[in-house]
């Protein structure tokens, strides 16, 4: 093979590699990355194993709703991500009264008793305790309450610390969807 031709090839290699990272380093860091499932607490919306892909861009434009699924940053320690229900939002008390949650909204309107049906009911759990949110502090539950540490756990979590959310469900096969685990929130 001619030098010439071998460094041609060897320059165009280079090319590729730099312009496939200028791609995809922005859109891994700003755009979209991969998330593993791991765990129980959130079964059987998302068993352990599931990979799926985080939307990481729209909440840098909205907010994000009760009833999303995001992925977020543990507030105890920030190198471990966890997947959680967005359950109450910046400024609302949220009430515990056994099974069932009341959210008193920011504005001092009238209290809303969200609607649980999504969950199996061998998976929720009676607890009692009341967590008044800040302006930038959301209350996050695993689907699966006897087996999730979350916000009744470790406090409300920072607004920081939201990554963003579940956008597709790639694995398993079986399982392929867009917005896994998405409920109504017009609650």
């Amino acid at each position: 093979m001619n030098t010439k031709v071998a460094d041609g090839i060897v320059d165009d290699l280079v090319k590729f590699a730099l312009i496939a990272l200028l791609i995809v380093v922005p859109v891994r860091i700003f755009i979209a990355q991969p998330f593993i499932v791991r765990g129980a607490s959130m079964e059987p919306t998302f068993e352990s194993g599931e990979y799926l892909v985080v939307d990481q861009l729209t909440y840098r434009l909205e907010a994000p709703k009760r009833g999303d699924v995001i992925i977020l940053r543990y507030p105890k320690d920030e190198s471990v991500f966890f997947i959680k229900r967005i359950v109450g939002l910046p400024g609302e008390t949220v009430e515990l009264l056994g099974d069932r949650i009341i959210i008193h909204p920011a504005d001092g309107g009238a209290p809303i008793t969200l609607d649980q049906s999504y969950i199996e009911a061998n998976r929720l759990q009676n607890e009692y305790g009341t967590y008044t949110l800040t302006d930038d502090e959301y209350f996050v539950m695993g689907d699966n309450r006897r087996e999730s540490s979350d916000s009744r756990a470790w406090g409300p979590l920072p607004k920081r610390d939201v990554v963003g959310r579940a956008l597709l469900r790639l694995l398993p096969f079986s399982r392929i969807n867009v917005f896994p685990g998405a409920i109504s929130s017009d609650q």
